[in-house]
């Protein structure tokens, strides 16, 4: 029995949530986002509460309700209230900018990098070294923060790099002569 997937989704005030077939539509004061379940999950609104069930006891339909219970909760929480992750610039010379829509990156490569936001998720600089990403749909907003991150993950030895702001780089020890 998945932990996740038996607790009920409660709906808040203002948000309108519409279960056609598999697909529900979210709507709130940040906007509309839209989920199609997978067929081995039932969606079922009642009381103002989404509750998630799996079709049968297979193992794939188990694997799927958690999921897709998580995943319609990201939604109703999404319209309600955006997402963000903020990176973190370490190195010398390493910074962020913003030009018009796109976000212009000196990682210490021969070139800048020009990253284009993709449709829903903002992108914030408050310091050269301190990027912000904000959005509605969580999954995007974790696309974007790992796409960006990957142009310069950060290296064990210098800890240079971009990183989650949250996270922790372990630390190596150089060699020794």
């Amino acid at each position: 029995m998945s932990r996740i997937g038996k607790k009920a989704i409660p709906v808040p005030s203002g948000v309108t949530v519409n279960i056609d077939g598999q697909a529900v539509k979210a709507k709130g004061p940040r906007g509309e986002l839209e989920f199609v379940v997978n067929d081995l999950c039932k969606v079922a609104l009642e009381n103002d509460e989404i509750t998630v069930s799996p079709v049968d006891n297979s193992k794939p339909a188990r694997s799927m309700w958690g999921m897709s219970r998580t995943r319609i909760a990201n939604l109703v929480d999404g319209v309600t209230t955006e997402f963000s992750k903020s990176l973190e610039l370490v190195g010398v010379g390493y910074r962020a900018q913003m030009k018009g829509s796109s976000l212009n990156l000196a990682l210490g490569y021969s070139h800048d990098i020009n990253y284009e936001p993709k449709e829903g998720v903002k992108i914030a600089t408050p310091k050269p070294t301190e990027i912000v990403i904000t959005g509605i749909d969580k999954q995007k907003v974790g696309q974007a923060a790992a796409e960006i991150r990957a142009f310069r993950p950060p290296e064990p030895y210098k800890g240079k790099g971009v990183k989650y702001a949250d996270e922790y780089i372990f630390r190596k020890e150089g060699k020794k002569k």
